[in-house]
């Protein structure tokens, strides 16, 4: 026989967490079968029924915001697979390094929805800034870097090994590679490049005007792709 103040405790123990009970498949069945008696306890068992059915819808509606979440960032993924892939099937179409650079600047631009796009390689033979493409309109789509440039402007530390992908807003910095167009260039991904043994370091930079298009909480496992398929699509042109 269960004694009174067992009783006061267990009372107590429910009314200061009650989910050991409304969690409880078990409990919540024996409680809701209860109600033999229905001009004594149906009141209390409706009540208890009206909170259990809020709580179900509780969870019904957490449940089911997740699963918005989830299914939206699952397209999002999806599109910026294709995207990524859509680019570099264009980049690997071209016939020659000048149609290679036309479409790295126009159709790979507009396929990743950014702004502006720099490739910079580090040389002792060119002024910092100076174009390295082929004569021509998409000349500038290729700048030149000092030696070291590369870690300058990812602002590596020297006892740590560079980032392949970094996503940030620009930097002063900025200028290096895009010339004139940080007063409108809010964030970067910037992708390091490694063009094979005996090369200088590269880096390839992508630009948006949208602040929030580039940030480090992004993941960076597409960009890893798209950087390690341009290196091996570099390396044919350059070699």
């Amino acid at each position: 026989m269960t004694r009174p103040q067992d009783e006061e405790a267990l009372r107590a123990q429910i009314l200061e967490n009650p989910d050991l009970i409304l969690e409880d498949p078990e409990l919540m069945t024996a409680l809701l079968g209860a109600d033999d008696d229905e001009e004594v306890n149906g009141r209390n068992i409706v009540d208890l029924r009206s909170r259990l059915v809020q709580r179900l819808e509780e969870r019904l509606e957490k449940l089911e915001e997740t699963n918005r979440v989830v299914i939206a960032a699952a397209y999002e993924n999806l599109a910026s697979t294709n995207q990524v892939h859509r680019s570099l099937l264009a980049l690997l179409d071209a016939a020659d390094f000048d149609t290679f650079l036309k479409v790295l600047g126009d159709e790979v631009m507009h396929t990743l929805a950014i702004d502006v796009v720099r490739m910079g390689i580090e040389t002792a033979d060119a002024r910092p800034g100076a174009p390295l493409g082929p004569e021509g309109p998409q000349a500038a789509l290729m700048i030149a870097l000092p030696e070291g440039g590369v870690g300058e402007y990812l602002g590596a530390a020297p006892d740590r090994p560079m980032r392949r992908v970094t996503l940030r807003r620009t930097t002063a910095q900025a200028d290096d590679l895009y010339g004139h167009a940080p007063a409108w260039i809010q964030s970067e991904a910037v992708l390091r490049l490694d063009l094979g043994a005996g090369r200088h370091p590269a880096l390839l930079g992508l630009g948006s005007e949208d602040p929030q298009r580039f940030s480090s909480d992004q993941g960076t496992d597409l960009l890893s792709f798209f950087a390690g398929a341009m290196e091996r699509i570099l390396r044919r042109w350059l070699g």
